[in-house]
């Protein structure tokens, strides 16, 4: 059974990811990619600045910072993974994917169900932790933007060209499909704001 923690800490880095349920490869069957980029200004909108992501078939990582006013990362991140659920689910219907659809409405826990949850899409809870440090920043961007070319991936030969990763950002300069800010402006700005504080 997942453990559900809450994260309180604001003005933090925090490297998230959300797996779909069983593994399976939803984000890449719905091809949600073309939805990431409203998504993600939507936690934006809501006090999260996305400092880096890797879309996999069947998870999402990112690192976002956790500004002063945000409502706080579960709440924001819960409602948003509930969000990208429904479209996943609409995405899979308009594909009729009868047989995915069939294993997720399996997957839904009697006490939901009552609810009126009709899909499982995400495992229950997703995996946060804080991230201090530049160091540490940069080794949770170099573990995230290798995972498309990690183990048993081979999505791409060079990482730094995946399409839907911040790797070309941080590597080449280059914009990707979701706007990313640079966690080291995020870093100064905050330390700045801090002092001035």
């Amino acid at each position: 059974m997942p453990t559900h923690r809450i994260h309180e800490e604001k003005k933090t880095f925090y490297f998230t990811t959300f797996t779909c349920y069983k593994w399976l490869p939803l984000l890449e069957k719905a091809e949600i990619h073309t939805h990431l980029p409203d998504w993600i200004n939507q936690l934006s909108s809501r006090g999260l600045i996305t400092c880096g992501y890797v879309m996999m078939p069947n998870h999402l990582h990112l690192l976002v910072y956790v500004k002063k006013d945000c409502k706080g990362l579960n709440s924001v991140l819960g409602e948003g993974k509930r969000f990208m659920a429904y479209e996943i689910i609409s995405r899979l219907k308009d594909k009729n994917e009868k047989s995915i659809l069939a294993q997720l409405a399996e997957g839904v826990q009697v006490n939901e169900r009552s609810k009126g949850k009709k899909h499982q899409v995400f495992r229950l809870s997703f995996d946060a932790k804080a991230v201090v440090g530049d160091e540490s920043i940069n080794k949770v961007l170099d573990y995230m933007h290798h995972n498309p070319v990690s183990g048993k991936w081979n999505l791409v030969r060079d990482y730094t060209k995946y399409a839907y990763s911040s790797a070309g950002f941080y590597e080449r300069g280059e914009k990707g499909i979701i706007k990313v800010v640079d966690f080291r402006t995020v870093s100064s700005e905050s330390s700045t704001s801090d002092s001035e504080g």
